[in-house]
């Protein structure tokens, strides 16, 4: 069989998950083709058979005209035609499509020619943006109007960021173009996007949900000098990892938190840099980043808790991983990142951003510290995950979707 998947990047969460599917298709005897564009973040793979979608002119283009215009996925033509030549020459039992925003690729043009040549699709929704007039998440504005046709949206100024609002023309135009799909699978990494998906123009497609997976042999607990190299030996580590601080991850909940904690207890937050350092307070400790994943492994271990505030989120990575290296997990109940929290070993999910009920349960998931919630981490596992996927294309390669 013969697997193309498509995604705005080879890196970052996607990019990762993305990658591993192709390999494990690989290594279940498939051929698999992972397609990105070749912009200023994209610019070397360390996948064998990655195929380029334009260049950095045509993103950086594309980006302009879909700011200035508002129609986000309308241009890179010359660009889409070239890599679909590409993808007419491999002839793909499936195209597995990912993250299609970022303006890199032509939308109308990738769709109607999956329609023509009859190929089968998976799609799998790492966020909402796919049945949204703009936005990739609505949750923190309470906007809604996704369900029946977007118009005056309160996001069109934020990512995919534009001049202009043209949510009520893309929502139509997304529906019309995503419709169009004969034999198309979507899966989503949570229980909570399938619902949503289920009240979208999207409804009509099957869905599947498949958990995101981590590496289990570099998420453990590890043994870690972190506190004794801070002073930290007698605190209680309250850790934040994210790579994109804000509002939206919860940022501010850290901030409020410092001022009325105890001094037996230390905020650690992990994916910051200098524009956020600006904004702490000096009781955070910051570290911009880690060196590799195995370093980030020792700070879930060496920690407490995880604090994960966010308030917009699909499946949390970090939720799995913290859980995996034994460090319970206290999360809003916002998208789907309570789903990871099995029971009250692993953590606990507020619905209150209230600061005091924050701090009740650090109190109660710290009462839990003789037992041990990376017993839960096979739940996580990544090659169950994926193979999950090698399962599905295998199943639709042999019968046709029906809807």
């Amino acid at each position: 069989m013969k697997i193309v998947e498509i995604n705005t990047c080879d890196y970052g969460s996607t990019g990762k998950i993305m990658k591993q599917i192709a390999y494990t298709a690989e290594n279940n005897g498939h051929s698999c083709w992972i397609a990105i564009p070749k912009g200023r973040h994209n610019r070397h793979s360390d996948y064998e058979k990655t195929i380029w979608i334009g260049s950095q002119f045509s993103e950086d283009l594309h980006l302009l005209l879909g700011r200035i215009t508002g129609l986000q996925g309308c241009f890179s033509i010359a660009a889409t035609l070239s890599f679909l030549k590409k993808i007419e020459e491999i002839k793909p039992d499936i195209i597995h499509l990912h993250n299609l925003h970022n303006s890199y690729i032509n939308l109308p043009l990738l769709f109607s020619f999956i329609r023509r040549n009859n190929i089968k699709v998976v799609w799998t929704l790492h966020d909402c943006w796919a049945f949204t007039g703009h936005c990739p998440y609505f949750t923190a504005k309470k906007c809604y109007k996704w369900k029946t046709g977007c118009y005056e949206c309160p996001s069109y100024k934020e990512y995919p960021s534009s001049y202009v609002d043209r949510s009520k023309w893309m929502w139509r135009k997304k529906r019309d173009w995503f419709c169009s799909i004969k034999d198309m699978m979507i899966v989503t990494p949570s229980q909570w996007l399938e619902n949503l998906v289920k009240e979208s123009f999207l409804s009509n497609f099957p869905t599947r949900v498949i958990n995101n997976g981590i590496d289990l042999t570099i998420f453990k607990k590890s043994p870690s000098d972190f506190r004794k190299i801070n002073g930290l030996e007698d605190k209680i580590i309250i850790l934040g990892v994210a790579f994109d601080w804000g509002y939206r991850k919860g940022l501010d909940i850290f901030i409020e938190l410092s001022k009325v904690l105890d001094p037996q207890y230390q905020i650690v937050l992990v994916g910051t840099n200098d524009e956020i350092d600006k904004q702490l307070p000096e009781n955070i400790i910051s570290i911009h980043r880690t060196a590799n994943q195995r370093e980030l492994a020792e700070l879930y271990s060496c920690a407490d808790v995880l604090l994960n505030p966010t308030r917009e989120d699909n499946y949390p990575t970090v939720n799995m991983e913290s859980i995996a290296c034994g460090t319970p997990v206290i999360t809003f109940n916002t998208g789907g990142s309570p789903e990871m929290i099995l029971n009250d070993e692993c953590g606990r999910v507020l619905s209150s951003e209230n600061i005091d009920d924050i701090i009740k349960a650090i109190k109660e998931v710290l009462c839990y510290q003789d037992t041990d919630c990376s017993k839960y981490a096979k739940h996580f596992d990544k090659d169950t995950k994926f193979n999950e996927y090698i399962k599905l294309y295998e199943e639709i390669n042999e019968n046709t979707i029906c809807i």
